[in-house]
């Protein structure tokens, strides 16, 4: 019988997905599937680009967790692709690889002064107050007023976490360091801007019902965006979950600004529909001083076009959360100008030529762009894998397919790597970080203590 040994390359839900759609297909021949990941630890953006205060959404890790505590796939982690492993390597010991590297950094946005001091992706400041291991560990959060671009669920997740307490943080699983930075935080006012209508948002009913469950922050909504024209009165009246966003955000314009204890609440979270950034204005240092915006309108073909009325609030930094894109790969088609690597249905082709590559695939936000919620992230798997069975005969044929050529390949590069038994003994000293201060866990940052951690030395 025929053995197919698989690496796949990214140990977040998209490559843990893949490796388990595979080994439960009806399929003729053996599987050995061995995940490597650059980071020490595996699950991708569900532990480092999903906000700490997300429990219900990273219970998606309780699923993949039982995926690799089956034990029928081995990790690699801390493994770097395209230094510590390269395509040659893997043509040498595996008969094809998947890509399921994602999209970690933040799309551009091209307006005058997106370059001024305290000008961020968003990406980065989720990296940051999730602990991930190549980020810095101070954040510069400095300003009282500040501006978050974009109308998705990471925009609101970045308005949470700079418009929330500190302290309401503390029963997650934030890192000591991000605590106290948000903590010295002196923001009173957040304003988030999308260039469409409150029917056209991004975001889920659950990401925007949390906003208004903020202790001591008041949800601030205008009534000059609620004049809905004929087709936002039809997405409301035919889609669910678009009547459940304006039902929440109708709620907000009736209620008072309160806090807790019966007063005024000391921060504000402002949603700005109808505003399409044009500019962020710069102070004689160079730092951010504004944010310029015009006032949009529908077009009457689902998309808005400008009123040529500018509106400018002075903030202090600008988080811009229009997007990830794709990284490119050593020796990996890719396309620059989407940034994913190009595909069909998950057989990666050349650029251009579109003629195939054979055994090299995609899945995930890599091949597809980062779209749809994690749940999609399974059908689109499945694609991959259907294309992956059915393409036996375009396989490589290594010359050493053994499972201890990968092993000593690393060690004799002297990569530390890490393995399932080394996660869970990360995974039982952040519990046990966590319990003398009851909290679920304290994450690791650095990330040599997480190797040392996870190899037992």
């Amino acid at each position: 019988m025929t053995k197919l040994r698989l690496a796949i390359v990214g140990a977040g839900p998209a490559g843990i997905y893949a490796a388990d759609i595979l080994l439960k297909a009806e399929r003729k021949f053996e599987v050995s599937i061995d995940l490597f990941d650059h980071l020490p630890a595996p699950y991708g953006l569900v532990r480092y680009g999903v906000a700490p205060d997300h429990p219900r959404i990273k219970g998606i890790i309780n699923a993949l967790r039982d995926v690799l505590d089956r034990g029928d796939i081995r990790i690699f982690g801390n493994v770097r692709f395209g230094t510590d492993i390269t395509l040659a390597d893997l043509k040498k010991h595996y008969n094809a690889v998947i890509f399921a590297t994602g999209a970690i950094k933040d799309a551009d946005l091209d307006i005058p002064g997106i370059d001024a001091e305290g000008s961020f992706g968003a990406a980065d400041f989720v990296s940051w107050y999730d602990g991930h291991p190549d980020f810095p560990r101070e954040w510069p959060l400095d300003a009282a007023s500040v501006a978050v671009l974009g109308n998705g669920n990471v925009a609101l997740d970045v308005a949470r976490v700079l418009a929330k307490h500190a302290d309401d943080l503390l029963p997650t699983e934030i890192p000591a360091n991000v605590y106290e930075g948000l903590k010295a935080s002196p923001v009173t006012d957040v304003h988030v801007f999308g260039r469409r209508g409150p029917a056209q948002v991004k975001f889920t009913p659950l990401e925007l019902r949390e906003l208004g469950e903020l202790n001591d922050v008041d949800m601030v909504v205008y009534d000059e965006d609620f004049d809905y024209d004929e087709a936002s009165k039809t997405a409301i009246a035919s889609n669910k979950q678009v009547m459940v966003i304006d039902r929440v955000l109708q709620s907000w314009r009736k209620r008072p600004s309160v806090n807790n204890a019966g007063g005024e609440a000391s921060r504000r979270l402002h949603l700005h529909f109808w505003a399409r950034p044009v500019e962020i204005t710069k102070d004689a240092d160079g730092r951010v001083a504004s944010i310029i915006t015009e006032r949009t309108r529908p077009d009457g073909s689902g998309g808005v076009e400008g009123t040529g009325e500018m509106r400018e609030i002075a903030v202090g930094q600008v988080y811009r959360a229009v997007g990830y894109f794709g990284s490119p790969l050593p020796d990996v088609p890719f396309d620059k100008r989407h940034g994913v690597i190009p595909n069909h249905e998950g057989q990666v082709v050349e650029k251009g030529s579109n003629e195939r590559v054979p055994g090299v695939y995609a899945t995930g936000w890599i091949k597809r762009g980062p779209v749809g919620l994690i749940g999609h992230t399974k059908s689109d798997a499945m694609e991959t894998i259907r294309h992956l069975i059915n393409d036996q005969a375009s396989w490589w044929s290594p010359e050493d397919p053994s499972d201890e050529a990968i092993i000593a390949l690393l060690a004799e590069r002297q990569v530390a790597w890490t393995d399932l038994d080394g996660w869970h003994r990360l995974d039982e000293h952040e519990v046990a970080l966590g319990a003398p201060h009851e909290r679920e866990r304290i994450k690791v940052v650095d990330r040599d203590e997480m190797v040392r951690v996870s190899r037992g030395e």
